[in-house]
């Protein structure tokens, strides 16, 4: 009984010294569940990451300083075998461009795109062509059934006795699957669609997806196997879950493409084993999806005779220069506020790109509704393409076509200037090689290619003259293009 009031008396004594709060032992923390980013109280905003309403309280823990058990001694650098890291070509070869090579056994890998764009149907033909080379492929779907993604297989012909299907979505039956099949490829689709019972939340919440993520890496690093995980986006296009997903995988892909186009590309975000800037074009049709080696022809118009309003560039993909063709239609309108639509471009760079063509180019755009668009789905947001936004419209307004076989390379200023763009070789010999033989670029982009005719301009107005003299010197059509100064 004596000791009773001595406890009380002690705890009311430590709570005074503490202020009434826990002890630092026992004091609680909150952590981001975005980014993991822990701070000593609560706050609406992650002062780290800036999401809102994503701090969680948790119990602060020690770590003790005491040494354990390793998986493998440390080696000198030069001791270690490359031969792990070596990546293995899918049979895709886009996929493959992309990967910078290929999947590499224990790398973990994440498609990420929009509904419906064809990643399932990518990541089907993906794990075809490794079940031909005869390697186990486990494919695990968790968004279908099973009949239905074997009625796909058969219908893009991608169909295998090594290719073996599961369709489940608790994480304990997945690897009892992976035991049991031994694969040297695992595709999860997708990862939001798997739970843990042994976790908290329903499945596609940040702690699920965390889990699960973290559960399928360590079974790929552990025993070699390559590993691919389909992701959802949110409707602003940025991977859903967890911003910790995109670091703890090795590679980060991100599915584009146009719901009316059968364009597709696959760029790459994160790749912890190539080139970090690549792009991979594909064709979806009804029979499956289709690497796409020369791309070029999709973004240019079928036709043999100019027309007012089309002008042809040089974008850079990754590191693949494509050419793209930029379409205008200018039409007077008694609208007090005029109409300015855009299509597979930079809305705000066209409105500045119009602004400069009427004060620096002289072409008169006040009362008339511009519409600006590109070709064949193609979304062009480099500054590259400013000069051939430029002339398009000065070609729409002027009712003067261009000639065909010139290309436009150059970013605008606000003063007119054209600046400099880089890779501007590499895009005038892809130009060359699909038959342009004329080129309108900046000042000191450098020797042209063997057998084309480079213009280099300061500004604007130069470009304009510039154009206005190659159409002179040489006919392209059954109609004579004239001047646009």
């Amino acid at each position: 009984m004596s000791g009773a009031p001595t406890t009380v008396r002690h705890m009311a004594t430590s709570n005074l010294r503490t202020g009434g709060k826990p002890s630092g032992k026992d004091r609680l923390t909150h952590r981001c569940t975005e980014c993991g980013t822990t701070v000593g109280k609560w706050v609406g905003q992650c002062p780290q990451c800036q999401a809102w309403g994503s701090l969680l309280e948790v119990g602060a823990s020690r770590v003790a300083l005491t040494a354990g058990a390793v998986t493998a001694p440390a080696r000198p650098i030069d001791q270690v075998d490359v031969e792990d890291a070596r990546s293995v070509p899918t049979g895709v070869d886009e996929l493959d461009r992309v990967l910078g090579g290929g999947l590499v056994p224990g790398a973990v890998v994440l498609l990420a795109g929009e509904p419906g764009v064809g990643k399932s149907t990518l990541l089907l033909e993906c794990a075809a062509r490794a079940a031909r080379s005869g390697s186990p492929t486990l494919y695990v779907t968790g968004e279908e059934s099973a009949a239905q993604v074997r009625l796909r297989a058969g219908r893009t012909g991608g169909l295998d006795p090594h290719l073996w299907l599961a369709a489940e979505t608790d994480l304990a039956a997945v690897i009892a699957h992976v035991d049991a099949v031994r694969p040297g490829l695992l595709v999860v689709d997708s990862v939001q669609t798997i739970a843990s019972s042994q976790v908290e939340g329903s499945a596609g919440g940040v702690t699920q997806v965390r889990a699960v993520a973290a559960a399928l890496i360590g079974l790929a690093k552990e025993r070699g196997i390559a590993t691919v995980l389909v992701g959802h986006v949110t409707k602003d296009g940025a991977i859903a879950g967890p911003r910790l997903l995109e670091h703890l995988v090795d590679v980060v892909l991100h599915f584009e493409g146009d719901r009316h186009s059968p364009l597709r590309m696959v760029r790459a975000v994160k790749n912890r084993f190539g080139p970090a800037d690549e792009v991979g074009c594909f064709t979806l049709g009804d029979g499956g999806i289709t690497g796409l080696a020369d791309p070029s022809g999709l973004f240019l118009s079928a036709r043999g005779a100019p027309v007012p309003g089309t002008c042809v560039t040089v974008t850079v993909e990754g590191r693949r220069p494509m050419l793209a063709e930029v379409q205008a239609l200018v039409a007077s309108t008694t609208a007090a506020n005029p109409r300015r639509a855009v299509s597979g471009l930079d809305s705000a760079r066209v409105a500045m790109v119009l602004a400069i063509v009427e004060r620096r180019g002289s072409v008169h755009l006040a009362g008339s509704d511009v519409y600006t668009a590109t070709v064949g789905g193609m979304r062009l947001s480099e500054p590259a393409t400013d000069l051939a936004v430029a002339l398009a419209v000065a070609s729409a307004v002027h009712d003067r076509a261009l000639p065909v076989d010139v290309v436009a390379i150059g970013e605008l200023g606000l003063s007119g200037e054209l600046r400099p763009v880089g890779g501007v070789q590499r895009r005038l010999a892809e130009a060359a090689r699909l038959g342009f033989t004329r080129a309108i670029v900046p000042t000191g982009s450098g020797a042209p290619p063997g057998g084309m005719q480079v213009s280099e301009v300061n500004d604007l107005q130069q470009a304009l003259t510039a154009l206005d003299h190659l159409a002179r010197t040489r006919p392209t059509g059954p109609r004579r293009p004239l001047s646009l100064v």
